[in-house]
């Protein structure tokens, strides 16, 4: 262990050392020499010397650049030094809130990396590639980070754009740096972990018909990657290498993720309504926050929000508290800061009564629909303030955390997208350019209902925009009345929606002007006020189901147990 880490070492420093070391010879011979020669011989050769040495200098420097570029790669294949210690990271699993599937497969690896001798006994050998796959802002990072500092070993962190270069060959020597450094680390501290992010920029399926010859420096890259991954072995070096990144496994080379490469994957998704809360409580403690905010009451509003998106939320809310000049965030600066970076910063325009008045019924007929009509969303703010290039807004969320949409869903998708439309009508008989966003959804959930999951009623079952309905070198298998009868169905279900959407408003049109006439009043209206005057007509908001989650087995792990301590 002693020789492993001298030899990283000089790895690391030799070089330098070495200059030092040459400087000093370099100078001390000379001066010796010197001081042995009579005084009008030692002027002349320090005369001549001193004339002729920046000549030399610039010569000589320039020699050895153009070789050590045209031999090595020079400076274009140095690769930054990109170890990270441990006690900067500073990263435990219990740093990584939520994610507990995802965590329940590092584990394995933490103790693969701290004991190989239970796994080799079954003459098993230890993985070394882990694809990490999941939306960014998920934690992945954060995830290998914390694998290191769990497992104690160095972290050598890159990104897969630190490899491409223009020059052909210059990816490849800094893939062999990187397994190089990785290899002396790992002999010196009993293993070593290297994370690659961003690894579909060199992992990507590589092109072998390019007419430009373009590809060649990605090709080399990746193969000499390859090969590197393929050199690992426990006796040679305990080395992981985990790679991170958004697109699907698809994109990469099959090669790549063949047994033996990375073949071992872990799905990072975004968290659940739980992992949620406890994300906001996790950040929160970062920053002043009032105790009467109800996290759980964020967490769902806040569905489909990665980690990095609830702590940019957080952070804009300490921004509208200081604007308000206030010491601590309250509830109403989270939601304020939801709807500024979902929806845009609100303007006011100067609109007529009657524009606004329109503006305040469209928007009141949606609102009516989503808590009516909707099984499945909440209703948690209403808007007649220009956002982002719209009039008004109504802004709803699941009330818990669905992955699929079946019929009836979908149906109130598109019945909520007429709404605005046909409050207009009722109340004025005539309507705006505004319903044109509201149509445009509502035919495309229509259109998919028919042409893509069979839910049209009219017979014809399966996807059809998969069938080439002509062009350039395609025959229209797709016959004129087969597309006729799936576009009626489409119309069919548009109407049904609409009659079924006149009927609500009709039957609920004291309300819809009460709406109407509370946007007017205050521009914006919250959930709780919103459930308020729904309450004053006998209409109590849907119960919100607690989400149900499978238990994990395995258990408990390290992380989990503290939790509970």
């Amino acid at each position: 262990m002693l020789w492993a880490r001298f030899r990283l070492w000089w790895h690391m420093y030799g070089l330098y050392v070495a200059i030092i070391l040459l400087v000093i010879i370099s100078s001390i011979i000379p001066i010796w020499y010197l001081a042995t020669m009579e005084e009008s011989v030692r002027r002349y050769i320090i005369g001549i010397n001193v004339a002729s040495m920046p000549f030399g200098v610039v010569q000589t420097l320039i020699f050895v650049a153009f070789l050590y570029l045209l031999q090595y790669g020079g400076g274009f294949a140095r690769f930054k030094r990109s170890k990270i210690d441990l006690d900067a990271i500073k990263v435990r699993f219990t740093d990584v809130i939520g994610q507990n599937e995802a965590k329940r497969e590092a584990w394995e690896v933490v103790q693969l990396i701290k004991d190989r001798s239970v796994l080799k006994k079954v003459g098993g050998k230890i993985l070394h590639g882990l694809l990490m796959i999941g939306p960014p802002g998920c934690g992945k990072t954060m995830l290998a980070k914390a694998i290191a500092t769990e497992a104690g070993v160095p972290f050598l962190s890159t990104s897969g754009s630190e490899f491409v270069e223009i020059f052909v060959g210059v990816g490849a020597s800094r893939v062999r740096k990187l397994f190089t450094r990785a290899r002396l680390y790992a002999k010196a501290y009993g293993a070593c972990i290297i994370f690659i992010d961003e690894l579909e920029v060199v992992g990507k399926a590589r092109v072998f018909m390019d007419a430009f010859g373009g590809s060649s420096e990605s090709n080399s890259t990746l193969n000499q990657l390859l090969v590197e991954m393929d050199g690992l072995t426990d006796e040679d070096a305990n080395i992981v290498v985990m790679g991170a990144m958004n697109a699907q496994p698809k994109v990469l080379d099959t090669a790549l993720v063949r047994p033996g490469r990375f073949d071992r994957t872990i799905t990072i998704g975004r968290p659940n309504l739980t992992e949620r809360r406890q994300i906001f409580e996790y950040y929160a403690k970062r920053v002043k926050v009032d105790p009467s905010v109800d996290f759980a009451r964020l967490a769902r509003k806040t569905i489909r929000k990665t980690p990095a998106e609830i702590e940019n939320i957080l952070k804009e809310a300490a921004l509208i508290a200081v604007r308000g000049k206030r010491d601590m965030i309250n509830y109403k600066d989270v939601s304020q800061a939801i709807e500024r970076i979902e929806l845009g910063v609100a303007h006011r325009l100067n609109m007529t009564p009657r524009e606004r008045e329109m503006t305040a019924y469209h928007e009141a007929g949606h609102l009516l629909l989503v808590y009516l009509a909707h099984p499945t969303n909440d209703v948690f703010k209403a808007s007649i303030i220009q956002r982002g290039g719209i009039l008004g807004v109504v802004h709803s969320v699941p009330r818990e955390e669905l992955y699929s949409e079946d019929g009836g869903m979908l149906r109130a998708d598109i019945m909520v997208s007429l709404a605005g439309y046909v409050a207009e009508r009722l109340k004025y008989g005539v309507t705006t350019t505004g319903v044109s966003s509201d149509f445009s959804n509502a035919m495309m959930l229509a259109h998919m209902m028919v042409w893509n999951v069979g839910m049209g009623g009219d017979g014809l079952v399966g996807d059809f925009d998969m069938i080439p309905a002509g062009g350039y070198n395609y025959s229209n298998q797709l016959s004129e009345a087969i597309k006729q009868k799936l576009n009626d169905a489409s119309q069919a279900i548009l109407r049904e929606c609409l009659q079924a959407t006149e009927t609500i408003l009709k039957a609920e049109i004291k309300i819809l002007d009460r709406f109407a006439a509370e946007l007017l009043k205050r521009d914006e209206l919250d959930y709780d006020e919103i459930v308020a005057i729904f309450q004053e007509y006998g209409k109590p908001p849907k119960p919100i189901p607690e989400p149900t989650v499978e238990p994990g087995g395995g258990g408990p792990y390290p992380w989990e147990t503290k939790a509970l301590t």
